[in-house]
């Protein structure tokens, strides 16, 4: 099973992750967890460029940057993985690039469509988790109110990360639009509840599915 998580920066995928990794493991599954971009020599070294602060990279750029260390993930570890019966946790998939390139970038999404479509090998998620945050409340976890930025520009985030809040909330406005268009696999959360009552949540989807297949 592909199983993939999204959101904005902040929203607490990473720990989600890990829940879940361990909760898969306890029930006897064979599990991988990977992040994007990365997972592989190469992927990790575009993520370098990608998320280097003094970088000034394109849209174009940056989207085919993203889906070069997609194509690699996809075709080194993601498809042998799955052919093997190992279950795939992946921190981001192709549904940020249309959420962060597409809408916050402003990219065509029919472009994207076909970029996402080489890059991932043609591979879908069994089911994605979007933890669901305001820009705004993704600050406040990152800093305290002190030294809270007047919006994501700081020397302590990332190139991405440092787009400023205006991008954010159109990001954050694609996710929703993916959801609505692919409710079959798309599960929205709202990251406020406690790590705990989301892991509920998403083991509850998940025991549905398994009883399904």
């Amino acid at each position: 099973m592909l199983i993939t998580f999204e959101g904005i920066d902040g929203a607490g995928k990473s720990t989600q992750v890990t829940k879940l990794k361990r909760h898969l493991e306890e029930l006897g599954r064979e599990v991988m967890t990977l992040r994007e971009p990365g997972g592989t020599p190469v992927a990790e070294q575009i993520r370098e460029l990608l998320l280097e602060s003094r970088n000034d990279i394109t849209p174009v750029g940056e989207l085919l940057l993203f889906a070069a260390s997609r194509a690699e993930l996809a075709q080194r570890v993601i498809l042998p993985a799955l052919e093997s019966g190992t279950d795939v946790i992946l921190d981001r998939f192709f549904d940020s690039t249309t959420a962060y390139q597409g809408y916050g970038r402003g990219l065509d999404l029919d472009m994207l469509a076909e970029i996402n479509r080489i890059a991932s090998c043609g591979l879908s998620p069994d089911v994605t988790f979007f933890l669901d945050l305001t820009p705004e409340d993704a600050l406040m976890r990152k800093f305290s109110e002190k030294s809270l930025p007047l919006a994501f520009e700081s020397e302590e985030l990332d190139r991405m990360e440092n787009s400023g809040l205006d991008f954010y909330r159109r990001v954050r406005s694609g996710y929703h639009a993916i959801g609505a268009e692919n409710p079959d696999r798309f599960v929205t959360l709202d990251a406020l509840l406690s790590p705990a009552e989301i892991h509920r949540e998403i083991v509850a989807k998940l025991d549905a599915l398994f009883a399904k297949s």
